[in-house]
């Protein structure tokens, strides 16, 4: 198995356990989860390792990388994910506001509505949640 591989087989399951429904992009049903991550979802930048949707709202991605690379360096690429979502996909941050990086064994997470954006190493993917106003989506720990 390619590194890569290794690392999305680590990542589908970190992601199961958050709470995240994990399918790929041929099978795609936003509605079988309040939260739904799609893998090698086609942007207008390339293909998101994986595109996540929260109540059928695109709210952010996640770059796959093998275990061994420095995360630090990828953010720029997640940043191109999150702005180059196309039109008809619903959203209603842009850039969508949650930016991850993960190997599986190490995960870094940004929120692009800070005041000062930065990726920081986290423990574990969030928790998807929304709140009763559409729109306010929340990660929770």
């Amino acid at each position: 198995m390619a590194p890569e591989e290794k690392a999305r087989e680590e990542i589908d399951q970190l992601l199961k356990e958050a709470g995240w429904a994990v399918q790929d992009y041929g099978d795609i049903n936003l509605g079988a989860a309040l939260g739904v991550a799609v893998r090698e979802f086609p942007l207008i930048s390339g293909f998101a390792d994986y595109l996540l949707f929260i109540d059928r709202e695109a709210v952010g991605a996640v770059e796959a990388k093998p275990v061994g690379t420095t995360l630090s360096g990828v953010e720029e690429q997640t940043g191109g994910y999150l702005s180059g979502l196309p039109e008809e996909i619903p959203h209603s941050y842009s850039p969508l506001p949650f930016g991850y990086e993960s190997t599986g064994a190490e995960t870094f997470f940004v929120d692009t509505r800070e005041s000062t954006p930065r990726s920081r190493l986290v423990f574990a993917f969030h928790r998807p949640m929304i709140h009763l106003r559409r729109g306010n989506f929340r990660l929770h720990r």
